[in-house]
C-alpha cells in the first residue's frame, strides 16, 4: 500500500449481488455514497448506493439502477440539461 492511502473498508452488498467494482463518492460523517458496478445473475449493472452506519454497520439508506447503457444516455442527458439552472 502507498504511502499516504487507507485501505477501504469492504463494499456492505450482499448476495446474491456480488460487488465488481465500486468508486466511493462521498465517505464521512456516518454516510457512504458510492458507485457500485455489481453482477447478478449473470447481468452486470451500475448501483448508486448511500449508506448510514448504525451500531450494527453500514444500512442501506438509498439505491439506484442503471440498468443499461441506454438508460444512462437518457439520465445523463436530463442532468446536462438541468446542470446550467443550479447557477441561476
Amino acid at each position: 500500500m502507498e504511502e499516504g492511502t487507507r485501505r477501504e473498508e469492504k463494499i456492505p452488498i450482499e448476495a446474491p449481488l456480488k460487488a465488481v467494482d465500486h468508486r466511493t463518492l462521498s465517505k464521512g460523517f456516518g454516510w457512504w455514497a458510492a458507485a457500485v458496478l455489481v453482477e447478478s445473475w449473470g447481468r452486470k449493472q451500475i448501483c448508486l448506493y448511500l449508506w448510514q452506519r448504525k451500531k450494527e454497520g453500514w444500512k442501506r439508506k438509498q439505491k439506484f439502477t442503471i440498468h443499461d447503457p441506454e438508460k444512462w444516455d437518457q439520465i445523463s442527458e436530463a442532468v446536462e440539461e438541468l446542470l446550467p439552472k443550479m447557477q441561476q
